[in-house]
């Protein structure tokens, strides 16, 4: 299945970078590119992505509000947030507003490739260097969460949650639990949908609002 994705970035240049090196992919479909969020918006409701690629300052419509637009709209496409800064202010704010992680603009070719995909399975989309620090900076400013909310969890269920709180992919924590990948993301889609969360990042943040994760 092609990955279809939309560029949002107000220069031309880092915009015409990622589409060459994202449509070097044969799994990976570049479908609309904006310069703004406003547009943003408008091009994703006419293309539908899988993913978003969002630049977080832009003219007009910066990419916290296109994230709150987007997702309020409906809209079923991973939001993954670019910016230079590894734990700039607007990241924590575009991660409450729902984005599924953010990714550093110098980072690697094969890492962009890489979070494309991981954004478009549901999987964890954080810069590898700050996923801890970002996430209990993130859940710390965000109202404690009585850990009653995770009753509805089953033991095992509560071991992955773990797990995901470390920033271990699926096929680590099977690793970890001696289950299979497969395992895994059934488990992972259970706790989502029992806690009521987007994706794995915000299960994220709640383990650590809960203090199951510290």
């Amino acid at each position: 299945m092609t990955i279809r994705v939309l560029l949002v970035d107000d220069e031309e240049l880092v915009r015409t970078g990622l589409r060459l090196i994202l449509e070097s992919e044969p799994d990976i479909e570049v479908v609309a590119e904006a310069a703004n969020g406003r547009i943003a918006v408008e091009r994703a409701t006419a293309v539908q992505p899988d993913v978003v690629l969002l630049d977080v300052r832009m003219p007009e419509v910066d990419g916290l509000e296109a994230t709150r637009l987007l997702l309020q709209g409906g809209s079923s496409a991973r939001v993954v947030i670019l910016t230079t800064f590894d734990l700039d202010q607007y990241v924590y704010d575009a991660l409450q507003a729902g984005a599924s992680g953010f990714l550093l603009k110098d980072a690697p070719a094969n890492q962009l490739v890489s979070a494309v995909r991981a954004a478009a399975a549901g999987d964890a989309l954080l810069a590898p260097s700050v996923t801890r620090r970002l996430i209990t900076e993130f859940a710390s400013r965000g109202p404690r969460v009585a850990p009653s909310a995770l009753q509805a969890l089953t033991e095992r269920e509560l071991d992955v949650l773990k797990l995901l709180a470390l920033g271990l992919s699926n096929a680590e924590i099977g690793a970890r639990l001696f289950i299979a990948e497969g395992t895994v993301k059934t488990h992972v889609a259970r706790v989502l949908t029992k806690l009521g969360v987007r994706d794995r990042v915000q299960a994220v943040v709640l383990a650590y609002r809960t203090g199951l994760a510290v």
